[in-house]
C-alpha cells in the first residue's frame, strides 16, 4: 500500500482543497492528513474561523480522506511520514522547495494550486462585499 501524506488549516473548505485532497490521494492508495491545530495556528499566527473539532469533522467526510492526525508544531512531519509509514509528502506548489529536506524519508511532491481560489481570496472577498 501506497502511503500519502498532506498538511493544511483547512478552514473554509473550498473547491482548491477538494482539488488537493483529490490529487494527493490519486498519488497512492491512502491520504493522512495533518491538520493544524488550533494551538498551532495560533503560534502561526494564522486565525481559523472554524475550531479543529469542526475542521478534522469536514475533512473525515471527505472521500479522498482515510486518516485525520492533529499537526500541533512544524517539526513533527519527519515522525509523521516514520510512523504512519509515508510514501508521499504532498504540498501545494505555494510551498515549492520548503520541505524538500523530507527527502530523505520519502518522496516529496509540490501539486499546483488551483487558480483563482484561496482561503485568503475567499476572506478578502467577503469583506469587499461589505
Amino acid at each position: 500500500m501506497k502511503k500519502v501524506i498532506t498538511y493544511g488549516t483547512f478552514d473554509l473548505m473550498h473547491h482548491g482543497h477538494i482539488n488537493i485532497l483529490k490529487r494527493a490521494k490519486a498519488l497512492g492508495d491512502y491520504l493522512v492528513v495533518g491538520l493544524s491545530t488550533d494551538e498551532f495556528n495560533a503560534i502561526k499566527g494564522k486565525a481559523a474561523y472554524h475550531s479543529y473539532q469542526d475542521r478534522k469533522l469536514v475533512l473525515e467526510a471527505i472521500k479522498y480522506v482515510d486518516e485525520v492526525i492533529p499537526e500541533q508544531e512544524w517539526g513533527q512531519k519527519v515522525e509523521d511520514i516514520q510512523s504512519h509509514d509515508i510514501d508521499i509528502f504532498v504540498m501545494g506548489s505555494d510551498w515549492e522547495g520548503k520541505f524538500n529536506e523530507l527527502s530523505a524519508y520519502c518522496d516529496v511532491i509540490y501539486l499546483p494550486r488551483t487558480e483563482g481560489i484561496s482561503t485568503t481570496k475567499i476572506k478578502t472577498d467577503l469583506l469587499n462585499k461589505q
